[in-house]
């Protein structure tokens, strides 16, 4: 075959050979025929500018180039960052029979590599290319048919999703930038006082004495003072959780009493130089070295480290792991031979002297409005008061393989990792693991091996209590120990819609306890973005609030319009737990994604396909979030075509949808749309609390929106929320026609809790109503919605229930 010319045209790397599989000294290729402009979703981390679906290089698109390094950048549009998931499914309309297909292909690989999807010129076929530094070409491939099936079936090869405890699911709430404990306190403080649920309070960098891991700072967090105010949240069924980064501080000289560094150093746990010598990095506390987990004794190190902190009087209930792609402030061992008494970090700090963050939230023209950053002056809306609209971070350019600079002779395909030469801003290539791994083939994997520890070492130390992690960077199987976040965002109306895909992207990864920094971590958030987060962000499953140091602060009782609109968001969830807690549970055990694309329940309509401005929440709740300013109203389409009946979840109102194409909702801030499919039944928390622990303590209610034909079924998965399965538990199953529902309950565990609501959507109005045979007078009945509330029930949810109605 003649080769092809760049089909990028400013990168000469997309310049196509003939399509060989190339074996050669570092470096391996292989290509496939894709349909022209397929579907595909995955390869990643990634903020794609093309959405969910990415882009084959059709329709106006340049197509992709997918790095997989593992890199510490913040957020880059379309560049490499934290995580490596070199897995894509594969949607495939047949428009002749109207039905769809997916399948899934897992290439098995560590390796730094890129992988393109491209459509030459004029090419009745797209492409998918890899090509690789190392490695070997192990690929696995998953027949689905389903999009939820190749999900499940990827899971079955990486491992399931680790359980995830009750708390977990509740609001977390973090900042860089809580300087002292009394810091931290006060938000505690005022979020009770404004009545807004706060589940767990996080600790940045700033807890640490000197930056260092496993410390906290005498002054400012002093361990005695931080054990009673952890008491204290524990007693009020609140947590805590503080951060762990990837570097650990060097011992600065012999009077230096750092344990941490010297237990690993007698336990020969860093990762070495070539020649053998501890290899020194650069990360917030100065010099620093990294664990090896190919080392036989860091697992014991890394779970002495974390007990003794706990014992010290950090007694956290989860841990969040950062910095682990890992991150690296110079290039090389920089710390051999150094003055390693210097430990400030080689740039300022973000709201230090010199490094104000100044800049007004996006969209505000100062000039116009004047200083005071506000959503409205004198009624007028400030967003675009100048005539603009969102602006875009543009990406860097694409073209890194020819950019100078570069290192090309190391190795000799120049992959495009987004900070050039692979050592920069991380651990050098040429760092030498236990096991003689070098550093070029196992980089990718540094965050996962981490998590793993980090996860078998709080068992340890908290035995039978779910471990809870919230990881940066990720690689298959980090899901069996770990959670993610989306990584360091901006303050910006574009990355809260880009919030959406890297959700959806992590269930395909199966990593589903997922979510971005709400509001956004750089840059300053206001009152109108923050509020529209907050809204969404209650309806992802990791749900935190946490922004920058030096900006200004974005908690949600800073605004009166912000806070009702979290207090009102934060109900709906708290009463939504038992249905996300069970679509975890079928993570857990199946692989089932919680978090699903329109088209992962809808596969056969090709007007979803790209569709990422919405999500399902399982199969039977539609979020359709305001992702725009200065917009009163929102667009969304109605998966099924017609023959879905949606209903509105705080009027039970039926919505009259278009057919196939969008229809304009009201939305008010404040409001989020959110709507219940028909056929579901779906168990609530009748009496949402201010935390999980006592809304789980409170009664349920059920949801029933009947098809037309009366069809519903639904179940529910009950447990204590905190052990570590095998443990006790029942599983509840719902099912109704016309007239009728049962509940069947099978199981260990004993459900205390009783059932005191039943709403039934989607009925006609009945003269008679029973519970197991006997009447019941406490019911309404609202035409206009065909809607059957009954009410004053404690129904004992241990047995069968039925149901009737006639």
């Amino acid at each position: 075959m003649t080769p092809i010319p760049p089909v990028i045209a400013t990168d000469n790397s997309t310049a196509l050979d003939g399509f060989p599989i190339v074996f050669e000294d570092q470096y391996l290729q292989l290509t496939s025929a894709l349909p022209l402009d397929a579907n595909v979703y995955g390869l990643g981390e990634v903020v794609a500018s093309s959405g969910f679906r990415r882009d084959a290089g059709t329709n106006g698109g340049t197509g992709t180039i997918q790095t997989m390094w593992a890199r510490d950048d913040a957020d880059p549009i379309d560049r490499n960052i934290y995580g490596s998931h070199p897995i894509y499914m594969e949607h495939r309309f047949d428009s002749s029979t109207h039905t769809s297909q997916s399948h899934g292909v897992f290439l098995y690989s560590a390796s730094g590599s890129d992988i393109l999807l491209l459509t030459p010129p004029s090419s009745n076929v797209s492409l998918i290319e890899y090509r690789l530094l190392g490695g070997t070409l192990d690929f696995y491939f998953f027949s689905g048919p389903s999009p939820q099936k190749v999900v499940e079936q990827y899971g079955e090869l990486v491992g399931l999703p680790t359980w995830q405890p009750a708390f977990g699911f509740g609001f977390h709430l973090c900042r860089w930038g809580y300087l002292n404990l009394n810091d931290t306190k006060d938000q505690v403080v005022k979020m009770r006082e404004a009545n807004i649920p706060l589940e767990v309070m996080w600790n940045d960098i700033d807890l640490y004495h000197a930056f260092r891991d496993f410390t906290s700072d005498p002054v400012s967090f002093p361990a005695a003072e931080m054990k009673t105010f952890i008491d204290e949240l524990h007693a009020n069924y609140q947590h805590y959780i503080p951060i762990v980064d990837a570097a650990v501080a060097h011992q600065v000289n012999a009077t230096d009493i750092y344990d941490p560094y010297t237990r690993g150093a007698e336990l020969d746990v860093f990762i070495k130089n070539p020649n053998g010598t501890e290899y020194i990095g650069q990360v917030w506390p100065g010099y620093t070295v990294f664990p090896d987990w190919f080392a036989k004794d860091t697992q014991q190190y890394w779970t002495e480290a974390l007990r003794n902190w706990s014992q010290s009087g950090i007694d956290f209930s989860g841990v969040w792991l950062d910095m682990n792609e890992a991150s690296s402030f110079c290039e090389g061992s920089c710390g051999t031979d150094a003055n390693l008494s210097n430990t400030s970090p080689p740039f300022l700090l973000p709201g230090d002297p010199g490094m104000p963050i100044t800049d007004y939230p996006e969209g505000y023209n100062s000039t116009i409005s004047g200083p005071s950053g506000n959503i409205t002056v004198n009624g007028t809306l400030t967003f675009g008061a100048d005539g603009s609209t969102s602006s875009s971070l543009s990406k860097r350019g694409i073209g890194a393989g020819r950019q100078t600079g570069i290192n090309l002779n190391v190795p000799p395909y120049t992959i495009h990792n987004g900070f050039g030469p692979l050592s920069v801003h991380t651990i050098a290539t040429n760092a030498t693991h236990a096991g003689d791994f070098v550093e070029l083939d196992v980089h990718n994997m540094w965050g996962l091996m981490e998590e793993k520890a980090t996860h078998l070492a709080l068992l340890k130390i908290q035995p039978k209590k779910r471990p809870f992690l919230i990881s940066r960077s990720t690689f298959p199987s980090t899901g069996k120990w770990s959670g993610h976040w989306l990584g360091d965002n901006f303050s910006k109306w574009q990355y809260m819609y880009f919030s959406i895909q890297g959700v959806l992207q992590f269930q395909l990864f199966q990593i589903p306890m997922v979510g971005a920094d709400t509001c956004g971590f750089q840059g300053n958030t206001d009152e109108e973005l923050c509020n529209r987060w907050m809204q969404l962000s209650a309806f992802v499953p990791f749900y935190r609030n946490h922004n920058q140091r030096g900006a200004l602060s974005q908690e949600p009782y800073r605004w009166d319009s912000v806070a009702n609109a979290t207090r009102t968001a934060i109900a709906v969830r708290y009463a939504l737990l038992p249905y996300w807690y069970t679509l975890f549970a079928n993570s857990s055990l199946f692989g089932a994604p919680p978090v699903r694309a329109l088209f992962f329940e809808f596969p056969d309509e090709p007007e979803l396909f790209a569709v990422d401005r919405q999500y399902l929440i399982g199969r039977d709740v539609l979020v359709t979030p305001v992702l725009t300013p200065n917009v009163s109203t929102v667009d969304g389409i109605f998966p099924g075509r017609g023959l879905v009946t949606w209903r509105d979840w705080y009027t039970h109102d039926v919505v009259n949808a278009s057919i196939g194409t969008n229809t304009t909702l009201p939305a008010p801030l404040g409001h989020i749309n959110v709507h219940v499919r028909d056929g579901s039944a779906i168990l609530l928390h009748s009496k949402p609390a201010y935390t999980i622990e006592e809304t789980r303590q409170g009664p349920f209610s059920l949801l029933v929106s009947q098809a037309a034909d009366g069809y519903a079924f639904g179940t529910a998965y009950v447990d204590d929320g905190e052990t570590v399965p095998p443990t006790p538990n029942a599983t509840l199953t719902f099912k109704a026609r016309k007239g009728a529902l049962s509940i069947d309950t099978h199981g260990s565990f004993k459900i205390a809790q009783k059932l005191d609501t039943i709403t039934i959507l989607g009925t006609e109005k009945p003269t008679r109503v029973s519970v197991d045979g006997k009447v019941v007078k406490s019911w309404q009945y609202l035409d206009t919605k065909q809607k059957l509330s009954i009410g004053d029930l404690s129904v004992d949810l241990n047995g069968a229930v039925s149901i009737a109605w006639n």
